[in-house]
């Protein structure tokens, strides 16, 4: 029997390391840098965008016309989720920061909330683009 246990003790540990296994908390903190990244990724191309259809008339237009692409359509759908949801995390860590909500109901039940906030946010802002 010593044999027995001698090798279940030398086999190597397998650790899952998937996000999927993450407490709701955990899957914000992931989605709100994972926004946050997307955020800055894109500040050149949204400045060039701006600068751009600022100029003159035509590139206005260039810019309009390019947002009835479908990418870009879907680029813009995740730039509004990020935007929507780095907000809402935001504020639910600015509550963290101040010692309000820490407790584990509560923290799940404002994970909740930014998920739901944020899908809200979404829609609401790209039924009024389109």
């Amino acid at each position: 029997m010593s044999d027995m246990t001698a090798k279940k003790h030398k086999r190597p540990l397998w650790y899952n390391l998937s996000p999927l296994n993450l407490p709701l908390p955990g899957l914000v903190s992931i989605f709100h840098r994972v926004s946050g990244l997307l955020l800055f990724l894109a500040i050149p191309f949204l400045i060039y965008a701006l600068q751009l259809s600022l100029a003159d008339q035509a590139g206005f237009d260039a810019v309009r016309s390019a947002m009835t692409h479908p990418l870009v359509r879907l680029v813009t759908l995740a730039l509004v989720w990020a935007i929507s949801h780095h907000f809402c995390a935001g504020i639910r860590y600015l509550f963290l920061d101040l010692h309000k909500g820490i407790d584990l109901p509560t923290a799940r039940a404002t994970s909740w909330l930014v998920f739901a906030g944020s899908a809200a946010l979404t829609l609401l802002i790209l039924v009024k683009l389109w």
